[in-house]
């Protein structure tokens, strides 16, 4: 079985390709810099070629909201109409949790994404996953302020890259649910108290301020815009052992 990974140089991409490759499966990472471009075309039909899954992990390189709305678009666009000529059986794609629930460029050119993959008459997975623990550094100095970090109160359940992309492994070699599935990491807690908990881990002094006003990607975060709301397959990965081994390398 062929699989394409779209995405595939990246944090969750990479790994995807690499986890399929030790189970002995056809993989093929797909990217600009393997002449694979979602947006020109450059490539795509040579890329899907006989395969069978395409895997859609790629992101935006830019984050303003026109831009992120075309990234997600016309990607989506290209992406499924060489896939419907190609034969593939199974769209996987990776999204995120909550997107209709909190008012934000990006979580609303996601929603664009999975519409457009609904609409196809390709057989498709989505996976909702909440944020992940790689970018809780990130996270923290986009809410610096004066040498304090500003973070919203509602409640967060980052998850670590490499169950993510677990999931998206196995996904991608089981069939089709034409439907959406929600992961998340083990733990939930307030943003604020997670945002704290990682900075003292990690040796960063600066202290965290709780503020319910605070944005996340631009949008207000109430208490529940980013967990999981139903049924979700949690992680492994606690974020005291994600931290361990960040520290570690």
């Amino acid at each position: 079985m062929k699989i394409v990974v779209i995405g595939g140089s990246g944090l969750i991409g990479s790994k995807v390709v690499g986890g399929l490759r030790n189970k002995g499966y056809q993989v093929l990472a797909a990217s600009p810099n393997s002449g694979v471009n979602t947006i020109t075309r450059e490539g795509l039909a040579e890329a899907l070629s006989n395969a069978q899954v395409v895997v859609d992990v790629a992101n935006s390189p830019s984050f303003g909201d026109r831009a992120v709305l075309e990234f997600f678009e016309t990607s989506g666009h290209n992406l499924l109409a060489a896939e419907a000529r190609a034969g593939v059986r199974h769209h996987v794609a990776l999204s995120i949790v909550g997107i209709d629930r909190s008012d934000n460029g990006y979580f609303r050119a996601k929603i664009v994404q999975e519409d457009l993959i609904k609409a196809s008459r390709i057989p498709y997975t989505i996976i909702r996953s909440t944020q992940f623990m790689e970018f809780l550094g990130a996270i923290a100095d986009a809410g610096q302020a004066n040498g304090v970090v500003n973070i919203a109160t509602g409640l967060f359940q980052p998850i670590a890259a490499d169950d993510v992309a677990a999931v998206v492994a196995e996904v991608a070699i089981s069939a089709p649910r034409n439907g959406t599935i929600e992961i998340a990491g083990p733990e939930r807690a307030p943003f604020d108290e997670i945002i704290k908990r990682y900075l003292e881990m990690t040796g960063d002094k600066r202290s965290v301020h709780a503020d319910p006003e605070a944005r996340y990607f631009g949008g207000r975060v109430e208490r529940f815009s980013l967990v999981p709301m139903g049924n979700v397959q949690l992680g492994k990965i606690k974020l005291v052992d994600w931290v361990k081994h960040k520290l570690a390398a």
